[in-house]
Order: C-alpha cells, then sequence, then structure tokens
C-alpha cells in the first residue's frame, strides 16, 4: 500500500508540475494576437495618415454623396475608437457629442485626433490578459466579452485601412501595409529568418491582405 500511495503522490506531483508550466513557444494567445494586431494596424494607419498630401485629403474616389473623403475616413476611425476603448476602460468618452467628421477640416487635426484616440486606446489594449478576454463589459445597450470589443475595433480599423489604401493607389501611393510587409521580407531574408511580426505560417492580425 505504502508503494501504492508513493506511485500515486509522484504522479500527482508530475501533473501539477505540468500545469504550472507557461504555454509553449510558438503559441499565440487571443489577447496577444489582438495585441498585436492593434499595434500593426496603429502604425499602418498613422502612417497612411501622414503620407498623403493635405492637398488631397478632400479627396474621394467617387462623386456619391455618402462617400468619405480621404480625411473624414481619419475622423470616422478617431471617433469609433473613443467610443469603443471609452467603454473598454470604463470612462467617460472624451469626443461624445462632436461630430468630428464635419468639425475637423485641416491635415494637422485630422492626424491629432487619430494619434489621440490611439493613445486613449493604448492603456485598453494593454490590458487586456488571458485572465480578462471573456469579462463582459457594458457596451451601449448590452455587454459583450472584453475580447470581442477590442477584436470588434481591430477589425473596424482594417476595414477603414484597407478603403484608405484604394485612395492611396489613385494617388500613386504605395499604402505603409505594402511597404512594411516588404521591408519586413527584406530584413528576414537578409537575417536568414521570416519573421513578418505574425506567428510563424500567419499573415497576423491588423495587416490587410493584398493592399
Amino acid at each position: 500500500m505504502r508503494v501504492i500511495s508513493l506511485a500515486g503522490a509522484a504522479i500527482l506531483l508530475a501533473a501539477t508540475t505540468a500545469a504550472a508550466q507557461p504555454p509553449p513557444p510558438g503559441q499565440t494567445t487571443i489577447a496577444a494576437n489582438i495585441q498585436r494586431g492593434y499595434a500593426t494596424i496603429k502604425t499602418n494607419l498613422t502612417q497612411a495618415a501622414e503620407k498623403m498630401p493635405e492637398a488631397d485629403y478632400s479627396f474621394k474616389p467617387s462623386q456619391m454623396a455618402e462617400v468619405r473623403t480621404y480625411g473624414q475616413l481619419f475622423a470616422h476611425i478617431a471617433q469609433s475608437q473613443f467610443g469603443t476603448c471609452a467603454a473598454a476602460k470604463g470612462a467617460a468618452n472624451p469626443m461624445m457629442g462632436r461630430q468630428l467628421e464635419t468639425e475637423l477640416k485641416t491635415k494637422a487635426e485630422l492626424v491629432k485626433a487619430l494619434a489621440d484616440s490611439f493613445a486613449f486606446c493604448d492603456d485598453a489594449y494593454a490590458a487586456l490578459s488571458d485572465a480578462n478576454v471573456s469579462e463582459m463589459v457594458t457596451q451601449g445597450r448590452g455587454q459583450i466579452a472584453r475580447a470581442a470589443m477590442l477584436g470588434n475595433n481591430l477589425t473596424h480599423n482594417n476595414e477603414m485601412a484597407g478603403t484608405a489604401y484604394v485612395y492611396m493607389r489613385a494617388k500613386g501611393l504605395v499604402p505603409p501595409s505594402t511597404e512594411n510587409a516588404m521591408a519586413a521580407r527584406g530584413a528576414g531574408g537578409a537575417g536568414g529568418g521570416g519573421a513578418r511580426g505574425g506567428a510563424p505560417g500567419s499573415r497576423g492580425a491588423g495587416t490587410p491582405p493584398g493592399r
């Protein structure tokens, strides 16, 4: 009986030790993937806003009234981010009651609004962890998981980036996502690796494909 008890204790100890180990290298958690995607799209949108000349901030590739100008795209992104991240943080929305798409006119104003929205969102994404990804937070009249809310903002940002890249291409400009991907491939080739800021074998969240 003593031998059996010792064997059982050894098995229990081994199981406990295994459970306490961190995840194997190369595994990406939900929180880490969302944070990585946020960092990528923040870089791409910031560079896209800066790259377009101010004279083309009023450009839109259609005469349809509902199509936004290039500048309005970034006002929309900023306004949306303030709303989402205020809910994620349980804080007051500093842009509540404002209409940035009609208020902001110059490139400097729009670039600043975008930068301010990212600064407001930074700690909301930094606070995301594997322990709170499923935590319910209030959004509007309902509730949503924290990771889902921040992931939805990331999806929206990517959609707006893809739209902005069409405007950039129409003006003969290469989108930053393409430039950054090419630079990463070049650096990876020079170093003998293939790191692109994402998990091996994946494009990584926050990078619109084929743009």
